[in-house]
């Protein structure tokens, strides 16, 4: 469990996310309403970029691994059929963080039971939704043939309490909700809440984390997102909301100098890399972006600065 959270939160924690796409209504039934992160694959962008699969790759934990073999032994192929995976960080009724996967695609729903049945493999019936064990604490439901929730059997029943007992819902996140809005056009997107952007800046920062004034301004931290494309290269585009401009404008120095930290003992591709990132703020916001070409990019995924973020 821990490394799959690990991984949920990667994307933010290292300043380099994963791939994503809106979210569809069905996916959003199962989503709580109390989210840390929502984070998007887009498998049909990956299909088509070499250094998104090099990132992927890296990233792609080992119980995520065994899900996507467990697909195929089950007539799902997650190459071909899987079109889009939303990963939810949410927290549950004693704070614990809780993690769920929503697959997309074009599955074959029908000989996925049919074999499931041959192998003598009993689902559990909860409330309206039926449950089957996929091995390795790894459990699937299908919400309709086109869509998949996963996860560990409490994270799991804690997302379908949502849509058939009425737990409260991604809808009643108005946060959230707005964050979605201004990013879910992109290809590439995550959005984080308070503690969640806390965590993410504080990874980011390094160092300069340890600086008083971090203490200060991470309480005016209120949320944050990030879009991402492949064409032209990589670019990476953060934003965080903080309470005023004066915070914005805090952060966006004590984020200068984390990147003054990091290159001190960092390679000539990290420094590269470091050099690659613009800071600035607008009002309450701190803005970051990231830009750099595909070979640089795929050099960095195998430097000890991005091993030393993404584990």
């Amino acid at each position: 469990m821990k490394k799959f959270l690990v991984a949920l939160t990667l994307a933010s924690m290292a300043g380099l996310p994963a791939f994503a796409a809106p979210l569809s209504s069905n996916a959003r039934t199962v989503i709580p309403s109390a989210i840390q992160q929502i984070l998007s694959v887009d498998y049909r962008a990956l299909r088509g970029s070499q250094t998104a699969l090099a990132l992927k790759n890296r990233v792609l934990p080992a119980n995520l691994k065994q899900f996507e073999t467990a697909l195929r032994t089950f007539g799902i192929d997650p190459g071909k059929d899987v079109e889009q995976i939303t990963f939810v960080t949410y927290r549950g009724p004693n704070k614990s963080l809780n993690a769920i996967g929503i697959a997309q695609g074009p599955f074959k729903q029908r000989e996925f039971l049919q074999k499931m049945r041959l192998k003598g493999i009993k689902p559990e019936k909860y409330l309206l939704s039926t449950i089957y064990p996929m091995g390795s604490g790894m459990h699937v439901s299908f919400l309709d043939p086109t869509t998949i929730v996963f996860g560990e059997s409490t994270a799991l029943k804690g997302a379908i309490d949502v849509r058939d007992k009425n737990a409260e819902s991604l809808a009643s996140n108005t946060a959230i909700n707005d964050l979605i809005t201004d990013s879910d056009s992109a290809p590439i997107w995550s959005v984080l809440d308070q503690l969640g952007t806390q965590n993410m800046m504080r990874s980011a920062l390094g160092q300069a984390s340890s600086l008083a004034d971090y203490d200060v301004v991470k309480k005016r931290l209120l949320a944050s997102d990030y879009v991402m494309n492949f064409d032209n290269g990589v670019t990476f585009d953060l934003s965080v909301k903080t309470s005023d401009n004066m915070t914005a404008a805090s952060l966006a120095s004590l984020l200068k100098a984390g990147v003054m930290y990091r290159k001190i003992n960092a390679t000539p591709v990290e420094k590269m890399a470091l050099e690659s990132m613009s800071v600035d703020n607008q009002h309450d916001l701190l803005k970051m972006t990231f830009k750099t070409d595909d070979e640089r990019f795929e050099s960095l995924l195998k430097s000890e600065l991005f091993a030393s973020v993404s584990h």
